[in-house]
């Protein structure tokens, strides 16, 4: 059995409810909610794999818009020790998760404007999100694999919110594709 895995109901309005080889976690937004959902999932249930989909900034101006598979993930809103952002102090840097695409930064806060813009792209980051880095943490505590797919929702600079509230539908629709075409389902 698969784990099909979102941080928000409208992020699988496109999915149906029972989907075959799939259970669903919807497990709110942020990187705690995130943490504790996905634990708690995966302590009372036994998964092959987990699937994350959901919706994300882009940063780069030359992120396409659609589905993106992440390659890996780190925290935009951490600081270690010695001052160095992007660095948890007792966390790895970053979280390897497959071949994919693209790079996401997770932080805990809706990136809307273009100074926070420039300072994760400057920590390598092409998209953005508040649960990926969380999402990719549990899987590695208990050893599932796991996928992550994200659809590009807005451009992270001004009224992304509005942009994202608007996009959300049709970013799920997207991702349900791409269910469709790479697990038949």
């Amino acid at each position: 059995m698969k784990l099909l895995v979102a941080a928000l109901d409208s992020e699988l309005v496109a999915f149906p409810e029972d989907l075959p080889g799939f259970e669903r976690l919807v497990t709110g937004p942020g990187k705690l909610k995130a943490t504790f959902a996905l634990t708690r999932a995966l302590d009372a249930g036994t998964y092959d794999e987990i699937l994350v989909v959901g919706t994300a900034g882009a940063l780069d101006e030359s992120v396409a818009s659609g589905v993106h598979e992440i390659n890996w993930t780190f925290q935009h809103d951490v600081i270690n020790e010695e001052g160095v952002r992007g660095e948890h102090v007792s966390m790895p840097q970053r979280m390897d998760l497959s071949d994919g695409d693209m790079v996401i930064a997770t932080g805990d806060s809706f990136i809307d404007d273009a100074d926070a813009v420039q300072l994760i792209l400057a920590l390598g980051g092409r998209l953005v999100d508040m649960e990926s880095y969380a999402y990719a943490w549990v899987a590695a505590q208990f050893g599932v694999p796991i996928r992550i797919w994200k659809a590009v929702s807005d451009r992270a600079q001004d009224d992304a919110n509005t942009t994202w509230t608007e996009a959300v539908t049709a970013c799920s629709h997207q991702l349900r594709e791409r269910l469709r075409d790479a697990y038949g389902v």
